[in-house]
């Protein structure tokens, strides 16, 4: 069994790449966001959207299985509930780092984001006085809100890449050299 100092120092390396990766890509998709344009501009942002967002995925999982495998290669006696353990502390701690910057950009950066998506939604459909007033009064606690979901979200994926990732991490085939014969 390996320190539990050992996996909370690697994972917090594995958790600040992975948390910034998405950090990135929030900032991207707000940059899009703000091209005006309509037509065949509007088409483009979406469809840069939806690949950016494909580029961030699978970049995610991709990350998540190379910082396992890395983690089992650099240390002795790893078992697979430890590479495990790993998974899960780092999909943690990259979920807190998102959720954390997501929760700032819309408290203090830019608050007027909630607000502008409120007048979004009045515009697109029609909401009687009494559902505006209690939107209205869900706004302030919306960052608050979006930072657990954000959190809840990332780390439940993350455990789920984890458990995953970790039947094989380190391979349990008893001929394995972990030498690649090509």
């Amino acid at each position: 069994m390996i320190q539990q100092k050992i996996v909370w120092n690697d994972a917090a390396r594995s958790g600040l790449v992975l948390g910034g990766v998405s950090i990135a890509y929030m900032l991207c998709t707000i940059l899009l966001g703000k091209i005006q344009g309509g037509g065949a501009v509007a088409v483009l942002v979406n469809v840069a959207s939806l690949l950016l967002w494909v580029f961030k995925f699978v970049l995610c999982i991709r990350l998540m299985k190379f910082f396992m495998l890395k983690f089992a290669a650099s240390h002795e006696g790893i078992a697979n509930s430890d590479s495990f353990l790993f998974g899960t502390v780092t999909a943690l701690l990259s979920a807190l780092i998102y959720s954390a910057f997501y929760m700032a950009w819309i408290s203090f950066i830019d608050p007027e984001m909630l607000t502008s998506s409120l007048d979004t939604i009045r515009t697109a459909s029609e909401f009687t006085e009494e559902q505006t007033e209690a939107i209205e009064r869900l706004i302030p606690k919306l960052p608050t809100l979006t930072f657990f979901v954000n959190l809840i979200w990332c780390f439940l994926f993350g455990t789920v890449l984890s458990a995953i990732f970790s039947r094989n991490i380190p391979s349990r085939n008893p001929f394995d050299t972990g030498i690649d014969n090509q």
